[in-house]
């Protein structure tokens, strides 16, 4: 039998983590490095998408969603046709000489994972709009209160609690995102809208990742790969009947060498950020995955200000975004120690 060693990082990987989840494991070397990889590399997602729609002025979030998934649905088919990754949990190598169907997972798996994958779509979309109509830093700070959505998820879904200490370390994060948004909030009621309604689809997809891809048999790139298959289509069909398509053809900065890098690096990061999110939440726990995505938005909104501008200097502002930072720490603290 052919080794499997050359497969990609898969869920089933992680199976003992995800069975003493409820039991406040410590986190792993693996889960440590799944949230750093995650931090650094959303950072650089947000700044790239931000120039995309700010610097050049590209007004289609449809079309970016859209070319993203595309360079993911390449990027799954080249991987898993030349057999370093698999789709289903405990495939081997010689499983691949099976296959022939060109979509890769049976349709009942398909149709199973369609939930998952519609709040994907919604959380891409949302997303992009969300990042377009409001500045940086709160657009970071405003996003801080997704792990409040992200703990009701948790709860509602799995009848997980958490610990006093958590549940305090998140506290400090939801206030200090309404201190430094204290100054700010009366402007643009649509994009907060936004924000929060994004907020709740990554809560609701954060929290569904295990449980469909447990249910499912799917591992991290099968997840993936059933998002692409379900939203690629209604993404470009959306986008063919809005025009979107048609005026992206007359944008002024179409095959500019900028333009171009700032989407090729977009796309590079977003497949890789969608990898890393199912792992970090599989390897260590949805709310992990919110807490990380709060500390690297002080980062965030620090590079975001300094390139982008849009929110003056404040004490407020700069209080909340300490807040933030220290409850992140603390909650990182919680999970280290199996608190």
């Amino acid at each position: 039998m052919e080794s499997t060693k050359n497969l990609l990082p898969l869920s089933d990987d992680v199976k003992q983590s995800q069975e003493t989840e409820h039991k406040g494991p410590t986190m792993t070397r693996q889960g440590v490095y799944a949230a750093l990889s995650y931090m650094a590399s959303s950072v650089l997602l947000v700044m790239f998408n931000k120039a995309a729609l700010t610097s050049y002025s590209f007004p289609f979030t449809n079309v970016i969603t859209l070319t993203q998934m595309v360079c993911a649905f390449v990027i799954l088919y080249v991987l898993k046709s030349l057999k370093m990754i698999s789709f289903t949990t405990g495939e081997s190598q010689n499983s691949y000489k099976s296959t022939n169907s060109i979509i890769f997972v049976s349709f009942s798996t398909l149709v199973y994972t369609v939930p998952l994958a519609l709040t994907y779509l919604l959380f891409m979309v949302v997303t992009m709009e969300a990042v377009r109509g409001i500045n940086i830093p709160m657009y970071t700070t405003l996003r801080r209160t997704s792990v409040a959505f992200t703990m009701i998820m948790e709860y509602f879904l799995s009848g997980k609690k958490h610990s006093s200490f958590v549940l305090g370390s998140v506290g400090i994060i939801i206030a200090g995102a309404l201190v430094a948004g204290a100054r700010d909030l009366s402007f643009d009621a649509y994009a907060y809208t936004v924000v929060f309604i994004e907020n709740m689809c990554k809560a609701v997809y954060l929290a569904s990742i295990s449980r469909v891809g447990k249910a499912s048999g799917l591992n991290i790139f099968g997840l993936l790969w059933s998002n692409v298959l379900i939203c690629g289509p209604i993404m470009f069909l959306w986008s063919l009947l809005r025009g979107d398509l048609q005026s992206t053809l007359n944008f002024p900065y179409l095959f500019s060498p900028g333009f171009q890098v700032v989407m090729v690096m977009s796309c590079a990061f977003t497949f890789f950020i969608n990898y890393i999110v199912v792992l970090n939440t599989t390897v260590n726990s949805a709310l992990t995955q919110a807490i990380c995505g709060n500390l690297k938005d002080v980062f965030t909104s620090g590079i975001g200000w300094a390139l982008f501008g849009g929110l003056p200097y404040d004490l407020f502002n700069v209080l909340g975004q300490t807040l933030g930072f220290l409850g992140s720490c603390l909650y990182a603290y919680c999970k280290l120690q199996g608190i």
